[in-house]
């Protein structure tokens, strides 16, 4: 099948693999229809207790981060040892490769190589992919308020902040339901917080975004890392809806089949959930994972949301997403899209 868009075939910037470790080394095949060389790889074990392994190629192979802590970067010979051009390498950490565990990565491409960028007050590295609204964004901490390039040429949407050097320093994340004046710590259950001096109380434009004094996002002197999403029609989601505490529960429209899920309740301390289309059955997904916690993968009906041709419908009452009155904010990615370039519902093909 040819495609006259490139978001049309949302596999070109996105794909979930499942695998099972084996305990030495092994090379990760994609599965979709297109060849893609992620530049940006999260792994969870899905059978046991073990940490998330996000990495990507601006801070280079066995370099890994994890969502559901505060640590500093760490680096291992047996970590993802490879980007190749359909997918990737790992060693033999229990992170991503432990015999007969079974595994999910979510891939996502951006620019390859990382080029400096002067746009901001001080210049940045950046890798961008501006077709898909993606871009990796890494500099050295001022400890002062600062503007960041990323590259996108369009107004990021959400974006994920963590210094690399200092330790027990949160993941500060942007989302724009909330705006700059809020954050969310990526690895806890809090609600939104307020706090100047992360985002500077500044939006970002088609071409910076800004963060303040806080340790978590620009210490001075430290190593830092950004993941930063502009929204993509028929491809990628950045929004919020309202609980309404029924099993019934609100669909969001997406304008596409979502490949991958995140919500948050903002409103109250409950946990980020993530689902994708490999880990479900048919429409109905219960499998969902923690990106706050290292816990192995959770099967529970009372966690089951509905993934729809052109979105998604919250299927229980549960506080951690359908709350009656409380507020939520979700992230998604195509699997594909509703409406292509052509006009055409994908069903219709």
């Amino acid at each position: 099948m040819s495609y006259t868009n490139g978001l049309d075939n949302p596999e070109l910037y996105f794909q979930t693999k499942l695998y099972t470790g084996n305990g030495g080394t092994q090379s990760i095949t994609l599965d979709g229809s297109e060849n893609m060389q992620p530049d940006w790889v999260w792994i969870k074990c899905r059978s046991a207790v073990e940490g998330h392994s996000l990495f990507d190629s601006v801070r280079g192979v066995q370099k890994s981060i994890n969502s559901d802590t505060t640590s500093t970067e760490a680096a291992s010979s047996n970590y993802l040892t490879a980007f190749g051009t359909d997918g990737f390498s790992v060693g033999s950490s229990g992170l991503v490769n432990a015999n007969s565990e079974t595994y999910v990565s979510w891939n996502w491409k951006a620019g390859g190589s990382a080029s400096s960028n002067s746009d901001g007050s001080i210049t940045s590295s950046v890798s961008a992919n501006t077709t898909a609204g993606f871009s990796i964004v890494s500099w050295t901490g001022t400890g002062s308020a600062t503007t960041l390039g990323h590259s996108l040429g369009a107004i990021p949407k959400w974006y994920l902040v963590k210094n690399r050097s200092t330790g027990s320093t949160s993941w500060r994340t942007y989302h724009t339901s909330i705006g700059a004046t809020k954050f969310m710590a990526l690895e806890e259950n809090y609600a939104e917080a307020s706090a100047s001096s992360v985002f500077n109380n500044t939006e970002p434009t088609s071409s910076v975004f800004s963060v303040g004094t806080d340790t978590g996002a620009n210490n001075s002197g430290d190593s830092l890392i950004a993941y930063v999403f502009a929204e993509k029609k028929g491809y990628s989601k950045f929004g919020s809806y309202t609980g309404n505490g029924n099993a019934d529960g609100t669909f969001v429209y997406t304008g596409f089949k979502p490949a991958w899920i995140v919500l948050k309740n903002v409103s109250n301390a409950q946990n980020w959930y993530m689902y994708d289309n490999k880990r479900s059955d048919f429409n109905l997904s219960n499998d969902h994972i923690y990106a706050d916690l290292n816990n192995a993968e959770t099967a529970d009906s009372s966690h089951g949301i509905d993934i729809l041709s052109n979105g998604f419908k919250i299927r229980t009452s549960n506080d951690g997403w359908n709350g009656s009155g409380e507020n939520y904010i979700y992230m998604a990615f195509a699997e594909s899209p509703f409406v292509t370039s052509t006009g055409i519902p994908t069903t219709a093909r």
